[in-house]
């Protein structure tokens, strides 16, 4: 069996004036999930939140069972695809072969045995007459939103708090969501800068009293950059969009190492508009980010 490789690093960050967009490109099915060395100690975790927390991290409203099923059918048959000597499926019995597990699929919801096969967490997107719906996830690692706030929501009202959403988001959003094809898969890069490198933080928003013993010399290992590679693809036959989510979390000090990411970096920070670093809960330990990064861009 084939180790796995490495963790991508993902620097998505640009210099210049702030803008908020979807900033989508479309991927191969074969470059649909990341599997890399954290693979074992994320899926640990996730069998950790699932049995310990099942109501936290695992919702589903009635009537969005078809989509679940078909989640399940759309991400077996691209791992057994495209990773074969990991992954099998033989009718009603799924084996992964990386952790020795081997699932009936029959005893398990559908979604939920989904999101023990990959390291993304595996939300669901349904279209009513109002809109796209968040009906079902399999949310083990949030980033500081809680998944019982936002089930049965439409998107707007997922992303409200999201400074600047309403006014430039949310109709894209709900247009691509309308407009997505069968067979494509469109990703994007979300990133933020926490002081927390949990992967489970269901809460956190909108903080003033997190990372204030943050200073210029140790935010490099204090500040952790967090990035979220969301893929979303519909399911052909229910109609429903999957929405993946897959977070990498980076030790500022170890990807920032070199003076052109440091200055980068930097300016991406400064461009912030108060109202996202509000929101991000930057505000206590911005200026001493940014001290770090200018000696380092030095």
């Amino acid at each position: 069996m084939r180790p796995l490789p490495g963790e991508a690093v993902h620097l998505p960050f640009e210099p210049g004036p702030y803008r908020i967009g979807m900033d989508l490109v479309a991927m191969p099915e074969a470059a649909w999930f990341e599997l890399d060395e954290r693979y074992l100690p994320e899926m640990a975790e996730r069998r950790r939140r699932l049995s310990d927390a099942h109501d936290d991290v695992f919702a589903a409203l009635p009537g969005s069972g078809p989509a679940r099923a078909e989640a399940l059918d759309m991400v077996a048959a691209a791992l057994t695809a495209h990773h074969l000597d990991w992954f099998s499926r033989d009718g009603h019995t799924v084996r992964n072969r990386l952790t020795s597990e081997i699932f009936d699929v029959g005893a398990i919801d559908p979604l939920e045995l989904a999101g023990r096969l990959v390291q993304e967490d595996l939300c669901l997107i349904e279209t009513v007459d109002e809109g796209p719906v968040f009906t079902a996830a399999v949310l083990c690692f949030p980033s500081r939103w809680g998944l019982m706030d936002k089930i049965g929501k439409p998107l707007s009202a997922v992303h409200a708090p999201v400074p600047f959403y309403a006014d430039r988001l949310a109709a894209p959003v709900d247009r691509f969501m309308r407009h997505l094809k069968p067979g494509r898969i469109a990703s994007r890069l979300n990133w933020s800068l926490l002081d927390d490198p949990a992967l489970f933080q269901p809460g956190g928003k909108t903080r003033s009293d997190a990372g204030t013993d943050i200073t210029a010399a140790n935010a490099g290992s204090r500040v952790f950059l967090r990035v979220e590679r969301q893929t979303l693809r519909r399911l052909p036959r229910t109609g429903a969009v999957l929405f993946g989510i897959r977070v990498h979390v980076y030790p500022v000090e170890r990807v920032i190492d070199r003076p052109q990411k440091a200055a980068a970096l930097a300016e991406a920070v400064r461009a912030l508009p108060e109202e996202m670093l509000h929101y991000k809960s930057m505000r206590p330990f911005r200026e001493a980010l940014l001290a770090w990064l200018d000696a380092r861009g030095r």
